[in-house]
């Protein structure tokens, strides 16, 4: 597939659970538009921040049906998608399995392009996830941090 938009995404959480955060890095194709996005939580875990980077990396597109390469590090993220996991847990309500709010809101977005996903060793000098990383850790360390509301309410850890 060849992509109009290459995504790339990185996610992290101090202490898993911990604070955390995620960062973006969104680049159109063959042209010199890039932007940057990061958020980060008080208490979070590493999985979430992922999937939450590739959430919000999509919900940035403004033309429906645009094709996306999703690079990320995350074997978590990256197999769910690209082994059809995720369309077998949504079948089955989501039982058990850990994100069920991410994911419905990953389901929704996704159906809304065309997502290829490429995984990419993290740590291995690919500038691009580098950058993610640099904005991810960068977010969890944040004097203000947002409260996952979900994950803190599911896992009865309000502070």
């Amino acid at each position: 597939m060849s992509a109009e938009v290459h995504l790339y995404t990185d996610g992290a959480a101090k202490g898993n659970p911990g604070p955390g955060g995620y960062g973006v890095v969104l680049e159109l194709v063959g042209q010199p538009y890039r932007k940057e996005f990061y958020e980060g939580f008080r208490l979070t875990t590493n999985n979430r921040m992922e999937l939450l980077a590739v959430i919000v990396g999509l919900e940035k597109l403004k033309k429906p049906m645009t094709k996306v390469l999703v690079i990320s590090d995350s074997k978590y993220v990256v197999d769910s998608v690209a082994k059809g996991w995720v369309f077998g847990w949504e079948k089955k309500g989501f039982a058990g399995k850990k994100n069920p709010d991410l994911w419905m809101r990953f389901l929704k977005v996704y159906r809304q392009h065309q997502v290829a996903f490429q995984w990419v060793k993290g740590h291995n000098n690919h500038p691009q996830n580098e950058r993610c990383d640099e904005l991810a850790v960068m977010a969890s360390q944040l004097p203000k941090l947002n409260v996952d509301a979900f994950y803190e309410r599911e896992e009865g850890k309000l502070l």
